[in-house]
């Protein structure tokens, strides 16, 4: 049993991570309706930008303030010279214009800081620490902790604040709310700018993980499961759904993988979120798409 609930740990842990990455895809679609292909790259180009000026003598802090500065000014300059000329395109349109950009975002990255792989420190020690009979890694923990209060800071944010209402708004009708004041361009511009900030913070957990390399942009495949389980409109589903993955993935691997072989955890997820798409395809919190004739 105390092994059972070590595996189950760990997997919430890990959701948490995922729940981080998810989030940013449910930001910029509330705000625009886009799933943004490129979000990946945010997260390649924030934690390969900090890590290269690091590696050049950058303070840290200097680093990740001179990183996330980078993000927002593409935030700003992907509303205005990729959103504001799509308003009221077709969906797959939007979707190749983040596909677009997210070459573009990689291929940057390259130009500026090289294709080599990187170590990442972010100084916690990762010994297992003991808790009530159960080992967990302290930088699993610290991981977990530091996903779960940006997740819940940005939840807050989009329920309570003005923010967050002009956000549903421009979710429900992006007309509508242009037409009773709410600016377009502002909102997408904030929306980015959160979603860059989140990439940057998942690209450092999961490279200080996995190492900072360009397959770190894969990591957000991951992301689509949550988002098919937890709903892509709701960023309560994002948590939601990213402790269903990590868990069940996690035990799947355990417990089924040793009956029909290794491997489980890498396609479990996607089996899970395929029996969603067939019983609730706008997943558990997502709003089901209503078409008026």
């Amino acid at each position: 049993m105390q092994f059972f609930f070590e595996v189950l740990v760990g997997g919430l842990l890990a959701g948490v991570m995922y729940s981080l990455v998810a989030i940013g895809f449910v930001l910029i679609y509330k705000a625009s309706g886009i799933f943004n292909f490129a979000q990946g790259s945010l997260v390649l180009f924030g934690a390969l930008t900090y890590v290269s000026l690091v590696e050049r003598g950058w303070n840290p802090w200097l680093s990740f303030g001179a990183t996330l500065a980078a993000l927002v000014l593409i935030a700003i300059a992907t509303g205005r010279f990729v959103l504001r000329p799509l308003v009221n395109r077709a969906p797959i349109v939007l979707f190749m214009a983040t596909l677009g950009l997210s070459l573009i975002l990689e291929g940057a990255a390259q130009l500026f800081w090289g294709a080599q792989v990187h170590g990442l420190d972010l100084g916690i020690d990762d010994r297992p620490l003991h808790l009530a009979g159960v080992m967990v890694s302290r930088f699993d923990l610290f991981a977990a902790a530091t996903a779960g209060v940006l997740v819940l800071a940005l939840s807050q944010l989009a329920k309570r604040s003005r923010f967050g209402l002009s956000l549903r708004a421009v979710a429900d009708d992006p007309l509508a709310a242009f037409a009773v004041g709410v600016r377009l361009p502002r909102v997408w511009a904030i929306v980015w700018a959160l979603a860059g900030f989140v990439s940057l913070v998942a690209g450092l957990l999961w490279g200080a993980r996995l190492g900072v390399q360009f397959s770190l942009s894969l990591v957000v495949l991951k992301a689509l499961p949550v988002l098919i389980i937890g709903g892509f409109s709701s960023i309560g589903g994002a948590i939601v759904g990213g402790l269903l993955v990590g868990a069940t993935e996690k035990l799947a691997e355990v417990y089924v993988g040793s009956v029909i072989g290794d491997g489980i955890e890498n396609w479990f997820p996607y089996l899970l979120a395929m029996l969603f798409l067939l019983a609730r395809p706008s997943g558990l919190f997502g709003e089901a798409a209503v078409e008026r004739i």
